[in-house]
């Protein structure tokens, strides 16, 4: 009885982990998204109709990226745990964490059209990681495992160095690629922001934004932290992938302090911008 309960915990877990989190996650950009369309309806008009597009394009990317989480444990057998894994990572290091950097420069109306060869540079790099990811996951994992099973249900898990032993310098370049997109691209991201926050002009007649752009800032630097201490725990954790979950979790905070960002209004008597 003991054992039955301790494994129906465990299978609990590992379906929150997987399952319910990312969806949480992917449902939070979602909404995000949806305010950003909202609210920008009228300040775009005042703050940039690229930076609001944009933003709304990363959101709702965010939210695919996140909801199609659970494919990688459900799909089936190795590849295919695999393959999802890679696809996922590619949209978010080659399409999504470019586009969340160049939205940030976009969101203000006085800053200049950026420079085409910074747009190609940032893709290009993303693109860049984003293969080198994929061919780390291929020289690495060989093999699947079942980590849940629910009425019938396999639920799977990649798993790295099965038929050998761990190579270090995998691990090493793997995460070293992911440091560079999307973290390298966020902490971008968190200066930009930081230096519009602390040269504001005192005496805008927008004198919320400061507060908007602190917002912001935290949500950013919390998705950094979380994927960061993800990483780590992973690699001393021997690459355990519901690691991740640290990741997630932190996605769903970062999300809801930047939606508390994109909500608050640019002055406190914003009658005309409600």
């Amino acid at each position: 009885m003991v054992l039955t309960t301790a494994i129906t915990k465990d299978m609990f877990s590992i379906f929150l982990i997987n399952i319910t989190v990312p969806i949480i996650a992917g449902i939070v950009y979602f909404i995000m998204a949806f305010e950003v369309r909202k609210v920008g309806k009228i300040r775009q008009i005042i703050f940039g109709e690229i930076g609001y597009r944009k933003v709304f394009d990363a959101f709702i990317l965010f939210g695919i990226y996140f909801l199609t989480r659970p494919l990688q444990n459900i799909i089936g057998q190795h590849p295919w745990p695999m393959v999802v894994n890679c696809l996922r990572q590619f949209f978010l290091m080659a399409v999504i964490s470019p586009a969340i950097l160049i939205s940030i420069f976009y969101l203000d109306s006085d800053e200049d059209e950026l420079p085409r060869i910074f747009k190609i540079a940032s893709y290009s790099v993303g693109f860049l990681m984003a293969l080198i990811f994929i061919l780390v996951n291929i020289a690495a994992i060989d093999n699947a495992r079942v980590i849940a099973s629910f009425s019938g249900l396999k639920l799977y898990d990649a798993v790295w160095f099965g038929s050998g032993p761990q190579k270090i310098e995998l691990v090493l370049i793997h995460l070293v690629s992911q440091l560079i997109s999307p973290v390298g691209f966020f902490i971008l991201s968190v200066v930009i922001v930081r230096h519009r926050r602390h040269n504001y002009p005192p005496n805008s007649i927008y004198n919320q934004m400061p507060l908007k752009w602190k917002y912001l800032e935290t949500g950013l630097e919390i998705f950094i932290i979380s994927m960061v201490a993800a990483g780590f725990a992973a690699l001393f954790g021997h690459y355990y992938t519901y690691l991740w979950v640290i990741y997630f979790i932190g996605a769903i905070i970062s999300g809801l302090m930047e939606l508390k960002s994109v909500k608050i209004p640019p002055r406190t008597t914003p009658k005309d911008l409600k």
